[in-house]
């Protein structure tokens, strides 16, 4: 029994097992240092075995003087990095951050980036995103449409011209020339990134009519002057798209992301064809390093019928194939405002992809390309040393990402039990190790010789 996994790990199962309260947020310990004995993690393309070790937040090359935490996961667990989530709305508010954050680490996904927020309602979330039981999350302030352009219908309470213009969440741009004039006030919101969405460019009837109003997006070269301007400023710049002429057009623009795979939506009931995504766009997208966020979960809140849904997802899987092709870098990201990147996970695990490339994608790729200035993703020494135990091997059994016995973030234990988090530092030994002998006094020593004689 002496191999025994340590108490600390028995204690986090147990509390997993029962649904902890939801009023109990989750809580850091201090940086602990660590001894992973036995461990296999997943490097980017298999399962690695050995020893790991944590010290200061990071992965070191030997074992530290002083142990907080040693384990024997017995060549049994996995560790895996945390996941990121490269697309959604949901912590861009106080109220959201209030009713998702715990969820983004009750899920194992510690890095996120919000697409639209404004700088009013970015401000009051910035210092709780800085605390270190939050997800890491970037946040997008300066989101950009057309006046007549999504998300406008979803955010208006009465979707007008006049409501459109009275409100100041999003920038509202009509022209390569309102783009130019309205730069510095742009520049103002702050933030290293622009989103600019384009929808159904390719259709410009669509603007005379009223029941199109708010769901429609930037002329193509519009689009193309405000990237422009970004770039010359040394910003990055997103772009929404619906259609495979959408993606074409922020292709031609110079864009450094695209949020959504053409076909996670099908609005306007239009044939699977305008979806299709060609081989020389594939091309192009990856001569041009345009990463591409998925966000093929989305597409199950639409409610599509059975032959709907069969087509899209078909589109969306020869879509996959031809970027995977190509070498198109691609993202995770789910954009469902009540979930998080799991949900992404799981809809293209559906469509086909291999469980080594989504947890490559989740947990390396995604992560990297949200803090790029940040060694994420890796158990090497002075990689980051945020991290999930799982029970089983993920490369076999998907479900074993939704199932974390353990959370770890930069050395610190996270856990709902406020004991826990705040007893962590002690020095502990670990059944790891078996018991050491008790040295004999001179007199207990002189006592034996003397038996044996």
């Amino acid at each position: 029994m002496r191999f025994l996994i340590a108490c600390l790990l028995l204690t986090c199962i147990f509390s997993q097992a029962q649904t902890p309260p939801p009023q109990q947020p989750f809580q850091a310990s201090a940086p602990l240092s660590w001894e992973l004995k036995n461990a296999r993690w997943f490097d980017g393309q298999k399962l690695q075995r050995g020893n790991l070790y944590v010290e200061n937040g990071v992965f070191v090359a030997k074992k530290p003087a002083k142990v907080n935490r040693k384990m024997d996961l017995r060549n049994q667990q996995v560790l895996i990095n945390p996941l990121a989530e490269a697309h959604n709305h949901n912590l861009q508010t106080a109220w959201g951050w209030g009713q998702y954050a715990d969820k983004y680490i009750d899920d194992g996904v510690f890095y996120a980036a919000m697409l639209c927020g404004d700088p009013a309602g970015v401000a009051p979330v910035r210092p709780l995103a800085a605390k270190p039981a939050a997800p890491d999350t970037s946040f997008v302030t300066a989101c950009i449409t057309s006046p007549d352009g999504y998300p406008l219908a979803a955010v208006l309470p009465e979707p007008s011209a006049e409501a459109a213009a009275a409100q100041d969440q999003i920038v509202l741009v009509d022209s390569p020339e309102q783009a130019r004039q309205q730069w510095p006030t742009i520049k103002a919101r702050g933030g290293n990134w622009l989103r600019l969405v384009l929808a159904h460019s390719e259709r410009p009837e669509l603007r005379q009519q009223p029941a199109m109003f708010g769901r429609l997006g930037l002329r193509p070269d519009t689009a193309a002057e405000l990237t422009r301007l970004a770039h010359a400023d040394g910003r990055h710049v997103v772009a929404h798209v619906e259609t495979a002429a959408d993606f074409d057009a922020a292709l031609a623009a110079g864009i450094d992301v695209i949020a959504h795979l053409p076909g996670y939506a099908n609005t306007l009931d239009e044939a699977p064809e305008v979806f299709a995504l060609s081989e020389a766009a594939a091309a192009q997208a990856a001569r041009q390093h345009a990463a591409v966020i998925t966000t093929t979960a989305a597409t199950a809140l639409f409610k599509l019928d059975t032959t709907a849904l069969a087509a899209l997802r078909e589109v969306q899987r020869a879509n996959l194939g031809r970027l995977q092709a190509a070498g198109v870098q691609l993202l995770i990201g789910s954009d469902v405002f009540i979930g998080t990147a799991r949900a992404e996970l799981h809809a293209l695990d559906e469509l086909g992809l291999d469980h080594a490339t989504l947890l490559r994608l989740a947990t390396h790729d995604t992560p990297r390309a949200l803090f790029p200035g940040r060694k994420l993703g890796c158990f090497e020494p002075g990689c980051e040393a945020s991290f999930l135990l799982l029970g089983g091997d993920p490369l076999a059994d998907l479900a074993q990402v939704d199932m974390p016995l353990l959370r770890v973030k930069q050395g610190r234990l996270l856990t709902r039990l406020a004991d826990v988090a705040a007893s962590s530092a002690q020095v502990s030994t670990s059944t790891a190790d078996p018991p050491k002998a008790k040295k004999k006094s001179g007199k207990a020593r002189a006592s034996a010789k003397a038996k044996r004689h």
